[in-house]
C-alpha cells in the first residue's frame, strides 16, 4: 500500500525516506534484507505484521513497494522479478479472450514479443498505433479495446506521447491507459498525475541504476485495481526477491541526482551528434527540432539520458561504430551509471524484425552514463571517425 505520510514532501526526500522506516529492533536506518521464506505464527493464523510466506509478502519488498507508490503518486506499488514479469501479471489481470489492446509502433522488443507470441495465444487481439498521433490512436480503437499501451519516451526511437491527451482518449473508450515509464523514471515524469491508470517499470534500468539487479514494477492509480494486481502477483509468483528489492531501494536513493547528470551529459552528446557529418538524424527529445520536444518539456522534468541516432553508411557502419567505442560499453539494457551503446536492430529489438515495429538498420542507441562528459565526447568522436 502507499505511504501517504510522505505525499507532501519533495521527490528527493520521498526517494530516500518513503518505505524506509528505521528498524524497530536496532534503529538501523536502512531496511534489513529479510532473506527468509516463512514466518513464525503466534497461533494458527496469528501473523506478525501480516507476513506468512515470502511469495505473498516480505518486509524488504514491502519497503520497496511503498516507496514506488509514493514516487509515482499511486495507491499501490508491486515489485516483480523482471519488467516483463510485471507486464505479464498486468495483462493477465486486465485482459480476457476476445479483448483488444492498442500498442505503440515503437515498443520495446520484449514487450512486442509478449504481445505477439504470448498474449495473442490467449485469444487477445492487438493492433499498432503511433501513440504520438491522437488520430492514429483513435483509429486503432475497437469496441473491444480494453488497454492502450504507451511508452514515452519510446524505445528505441525516443518518440513522445502526450499522456494527458491519450488518457482522455482511453477514458472515452472505456479502456485503461498503461504507461511504461522506464526511460523517464518517476523523477522526470509521473504518468498517474497525467491520467494513467497503471505505470510499468523495468527496475533494472534507472531505478536500480547500477546494472546489478533485474526487476520490474507496477504502480496502480486505483486502490481496487491495486488489490486485484496484488492477488495475481501472489497467485502467479514472479515476485522480487528480498536482496533484489534492497538493491533497487538503494539505487532509488540517488535517482534524482543521477537523472540530472544523465540528462546533462546526454544534452551535450546530442549537440555533438547533430554537428557530426556521419550522423544524419539525432533522436533526442531535448533538441528543439524533435517533434515531441514541446510535449516532453511540458510533462518531463528534463529530457533524460537516452539518445538514438542514425548514421550515414547504413547498418554496417552503425555496427562498426558500436564496436569502436572504448568507454561506451557494447551491451544491452540501459539506465546504469556506466554508458552503454548498442545496435537495436540486431540486439534489443531483434524480435520486431519483419513487423510493423522494425527499427532502421542504421540506428545506434546510447544510454548515456554519468562519467566525465569530456571523456564521453572524445570516445564518441573517435568511434565516429
Amino acid at each position: 500500500m502507499s505511504d501517504h505520510s510522505h505525499e507532501h514532501q519533495s521527490f528527493e526526500t520521498r526517494a530516500i525516506h518513503a518505505g524506509n522506516t528505521a528498524d524497530p529492533l536496532t534503529g538501523a536506518v536502512v531496511p534489513p534484507i529479510y532473506q527468509v521464506s516463512t514466518y513464525k505464527q503466534d497461533g494458527v493464523g496469528g501473523l506478525r505484521g501480516g507476513y506468512e510466506y515470502s511469495r505473498s509478502g516480505n518486509p524488504t519488498r514491502t519497503a520497496l513497494e511503498e516507496n514506488l507508490a509514493a514516487l509515482e503518486g499511486g495507491r499501490r506499488g508491486l515489485a516483480f522479478a523482471s519488467g516483463l514479469a510485471a507486464e505479464d501479471c498486468l495483462l493477465r489481470t486486465l485482459l480476457s479472450p476476445g479483448d483488444h489492446v492498442v500498442i505503440p509502433n515503437d515498443a520495446y522488443g520484449g514487450t512486442f514479443r509478449l504481445f505477439a507470441k504470448v498474449v495473442s495465444r490467449w485469444g487477445v487481439e492487438w493492433s499498432v498505433a503511433d501513440t504520438s498521433d491522437p488520430a492514429s490512436v483513435r483509429a486503432a480503437l475497437t469496441p473491444k479495446t480494453k488497454v492502450i499501451w504507451v511508452e514515452t519516451p519510446s524505445n528505441p526511437l525516443l518518440g513522445i506521447t502526450d499522456i494527458a491527451l491519450v488518457a482522455d482518449i482511453a477514458r472515452t473508450a472505456g479502456a485503461k491507459l498503461v504507461v511504461d515509464n522506464t526511460f523517464a523514471s518517476p523523477y522526470l515524469q509521473q504518468p498517474i498525475a497525467l491520467g494513467a491508470d497503471v505505470v510499468v517499470h523495468s527496475l533494472t534500468k534507472y531505478m536500480g541504476g547500477h546494472s546489478d539487479v533485474v526487476g520490474g514494477a507496477l504502480v496502480a492509480a486505483d486502490a481496487a485495481l491495486g488489490e486485484e494486481l496484488a492477488y495475481h502477483q501472489n497467485a502467479m509468483g514472479a515476485v522480487a526477491g528480498p536482496f533484489d528489492s534492497w538493491l533497487v531501494l538503494r539505487g532509488i536513493k540517488t535517482l534524482a541526482v543521477r537523472m540530472d547528470r544523465h540528462a546533462e551529459n546526454a544534452g551535450k552528446i546530442a549537440e555533438l551528434l547533430t554537428r557530426h557529418p556521419k550522423v544524419h538524424k539525432v533522436l533526442y527529445p531535448g533538441l528543439p527540432e524533435h517533434p515531441g520536444h514541446e510535449i516532453a518539456a511540458k510533462q518531463m522534468r528534463n529530457f533524460g539520458g537516452m539518445i538514438s541516432f542514425r548514421v550515414t553508411g547504413g547498418e554496417e557502419e552503425a555496427v562498426a561504430i558500436c564496436d569502436r567505442t572504448k568507454i561506451f560499453t557494447l551491451g544491452e539494457s540501459l539506465g546504469g551509471v556506466e554508458s552503454l551503446i548498442e545496435h537495436p536492430g540486431r540486439m534489443t529489438h531483434a524480435s520486431v524484425a519483419g513487423s510493423a515495429l522494425e527499427v532502421p538498420g542504421d540506428l545506434v542507441r546510447l544510454s548515456v552514463g554519468i562519467e566525465n562528459i569530456d571523456d564521453l565526447l572524445a570516445d564518441l568522436t573517435q568511434a565516429l571517425g
